[in-house]
């Protein structure tokens, strides 16, 4: 990867008594002045959503408006940008010094990609962090990139087993899969008992690491920089997942926005049980015939031979390099204000989502939610990704992989032979095979 030379560029918040700095660029900065009334900062900031814009971008909306309530006169210029797309759209823009946001949503992986390329403040020393502790250390770890912090914490997640409660009580399933072999024979039972497939798996990247968490695989040995994403215990994990196809306990995944067709199917009672994240909580919710949110069952992801385990995710606020120095003090509000205890509470009670601070989870709205109770042993088990600048772009070649192995019935070892040289011609050049 490119690295850009550690200049640094010192921009000192004027309302907020704040430092931000950037990778990249020459040292300038401003002179401290008090602290002014929220209502006499002005600004216009553009901020990138990335969440889904139908069942989650409604409740940052409100947030918008409930930050301009005490910031009347910042202007947050709310643009949805599709997930696929805003990860080579921000780098475009960023590289281009032109069009990139002031602020952005960014997935976990992103976040030191972006740090080493320079297209990010460094945010250590400022009031965003003044309260560090209060993160939980897994989700503020995703934000770190040599020795700097580069973005704050939004929501946290992992991929937990969701189950339809009503369609395993009626095929005689009185708890929840705890081992893959368990999901094979409960899944089995909804099929012959009831008119619903019992699982589907979603042929995407991301939703293969269980399967290969479960047999104590990884995709790369990043301490000694070595792929390892072609090893046995993976081709065993992908096995697993085949064979839920292939035995019937699965459908078959469509080839077509498989994913959507998971979540269509899942909310209509057609399939019992998916693996899937607590960002689907409020879409599940509103569906007219799922029966709400007391006939969904959470749990852990069931474990393979090793362990469970599922990817921890989630998204950062993150503030662009390039945004002038007179609208620091907006973005501070801005971002501090989003990512405070009260709104992630408020984003929990809304759509499910977990807050990234500790001292959210005490919040009586928080602490009484069965749905963050459900997955708080689904975080607690989730496994930490390799925090390095290429970690976004290995799902690319998992992506394809899921396809072909879960699809096109391609042989686990080959398929994941094949992503092994692509993450050493173009990901990870110089770890080994």
């Amino acid at each position: 990867m490119r690295r850009i030379a550690k200049g640094l560029v010192v921009l000192t918040s004027t309302a907020l008594a704040m430092t931000l700095a950037a990778c990249g660029g020459d040292d300038k900065s401003t002179s401290e002045k008090p602290k002014v009334d929220p209502a006499a900062l002005k600004a216009e900031l553009t901020w990138w959503d990335t969440s889904d814009p139908k069942n989650e971008g409604p409740a940052y909306q409100e947030l918008i408006t409930k930050f301009n309530a005490k910031y009347p006169n910042v202007k947050i210029n709310y643009q949805s940008v599709p997930f696929g797309d805003a990860q080579n759209k921000f780098k475009t823009a960023a590289q281009a010094k032109s069009g990139a946001p002031d602020i952005l949503r960014a997935e976990v992986a992103w976040v030191p990609e972006f740090a080493s390329l320079g297209y990010l403040y460094a945010l250590d020393g400022s009031e965003l962090l003044a309260d560090e502790s209060d993160f939980l250390e897994t989700p503020l770890s995703s934000d770190k990139y040599d020795g700097k912090t580069y973005g704050v914490p939004q929501v946290t997640d992992s991929l937990a087993l969701m189950y339809n409660k009503d369609l395993l009580a009626k095929a005689g399933v009185t708890e929840a899969p705890k081992t893959w072999a368990d999901l094979k024979t409960a899944a089995q039972a909804v099929k012959q008992k009831t008119d619903a497939e019992g699982l589907y798996v979603n042929p995407a990247g991301y939703f293969m690491l269980p399967f290969m968490y479960g047999e104590g695989g990884d995709l790369v040995d990043a301490p000694n920089k070595k792929i390892v994403v072609n090893s046995d215990k993976n081709v065993a994990g992908l096995k697993i997942a085949k064979d839920l196809i292939a035995s019937g306990a699965a459908a078959k995944p469509s080839a077509n926005d498989s994913y959507g067709t998971m979540m269509t199917l899942f909310k209509e009672k057609k399939v019992a049980m998916i693996i899937n994240g607590p960002w689907e909580v409020n879409n599940i919710k509103g569906a007219p015939t799922f029966g709400g949110l007391d006939n969904l069952g959470i749990a852990p992801v069931p474990a393979g031979s090793a362990k469970a385990g599922a990817p921890v995710g989630g998204h950062n606020y993150v503030i662009w390099s390039g945004m002038p120095q007179e609208k620091v003090d907006a973005a501070v509000a801005f971002v501090k204000f989003m990512s405070s205890a009260e709104s992630q509470a408020f984003l929990a009670d809304k759509l499910g989502v977990l807050p990234t601070r500790k001292s959210a989870y005490e919040v009586d709205s928080v602490k009484n939610n069965a749905i963050i109770s459900a997955f708080k042993p689904v975080i607690e088990s989730a496994v930490a990704r390799p925090w390095i600048p290429e970690g976004g772009q290995f799902f690319g070649p998992l992506d394809q992989m899921a396809t072909e192995v879960l699809i096109q019935n391609k042989d686990p070892k080959a398929a994941l032979d094949a992503v092994a040289n692509k993450y050493k011609s173009e990901v990870v050049p110089s770890y080994s095979k």
